[in-house]
């Protein structure tokens, strides 16, 4: 195609348009992008998965140790938790997408421990797996 005196000129034989080589780059340049872009948003789902986790289990924390100072006892289960209104709900696991998957860590009972009963000490994820950094969810 050329531009003579301001109209377009065919070529000889040939129409407008692309040719088979050039939609076919285009396409492969579009998929490559594509990948990299999926890539990089599935990281980013899995990173607020484990941002989520990290928070759930540092208010479940924390609110254990309220407990703890409240009423001088570990509380028996999570639920209690919930009873005595240090949580709204148990949160649900967002790797294992349950709220049954939490991993209670009871309370050791010796001789500095001033309560009386048994109860949960700390809690972790049920979820196999390693994070992004490489570490277990259970060691969280």
């Amino acid at each position: 195609m050329r531009l003579e005196g301001g109209r377009i000129r065919r070529k000889p034989g040939g129409g407008l348009g692309f040719t088979l080589i050039e939609l076919l780059v285009v396409v492969a340049i579009i998929g490559i992008v594509v990948t990299v872009a999926a890539g990089q948003y599935m990281r980013s789902i899995q990173k607020a998965k484990e941002a989520v986790l990290r928070e759930d289990l540092y208010i479940m924390r924390t609110a254990i140790n309220q407990y703890f100072a409240d009423k001088g006892k570990y509380p028996s289960d999570l639920q209690a938790l919930v009873d005595d209104s240090y949580l709204k709900a148990v949160p649900t696991d967002p790797i294992t997408q349950s709220s049954s998957s939490w991993i209670t860590e009871p309370a050791s009972m010796d001789d500095r421990d001033i309560s009386t009963e048994p109860g949960i000490a700390d809690v972790r994820s049920g979820a196999t797996g390693e994070g992004l950094d490489g570490t277990s969810y259970s060691e969280w």
